[in-house]
């Protein structure tokens, strides 16, 4: 709110979420082939940094947003979900692609048949390979829950 003064006045919990909806920090998994459309996505063609989330964090602990992306096996489920469970609250999860989801075309024992089987996912991304601008919606989409979310659930330590 603009006063005649020539000075901003807001809530508290809006700043929160305003500036959590437009600084979400990546934490990428890439672990096979959808990874090369989640790299594209930070190229001067789909440019992430219009939405803030340029800076791809490669440690969990500075990261909110984890991009599962490609094929995951039982033994990297492990490896995943340590990382997600060393990420700080709040915390969303994309899953990309359809073998991230489903399990893809591969219906074999070491395949996990979807991630949401060991992660809470947030937003899927359709398709194999996934476009890049999908992941844009996806990011989107959790910018939206990060808006809608009430901030007194939010920890302020």
């Amino acid at each position: 709110m603009l006063s005649n003064d020539g000075f901003v006045t807001s809530k508290l919990d809006e700043l929160i979420k305003w500036s959590r909806k437009n600084a979400l920090w990546p934490m990428p998994m890439g672990i096979s082939c959808c990874a090369i459309e989640m790299m594209a996505v930070a190229g001067p063609r789909f440019d992430i940094s219009r939405f803030g989330s340029e800076v791809f964090r490669f440690s969990p602990r500075q990261s909110d947003v984890m991009i599962v992306a490609g094929t995951v096996t039982y033994k990297m489920a492990k490896v995943v979900r340590k990382i997600y469970d060393q990420m700080p609250d709040p915390k969303w999860v994309i899953a990309m692609g359809a073998c991230t989801s489903s399990g893809g075309m591969y219906r074999t024992y070491s395949v996990v048949q979807g991630i949401d089987q060991f992660l809470p996912v947030d937003v899927y991304v359709a398709g194999c390979p996934p476009r890049p601008d999908n992941l844009l919606n996806a990011l989107i989409k959790i910018q939206e829950k990060v808006s809608a979310k009430e901030t007194s659930s939010f920890s302020y330590n």
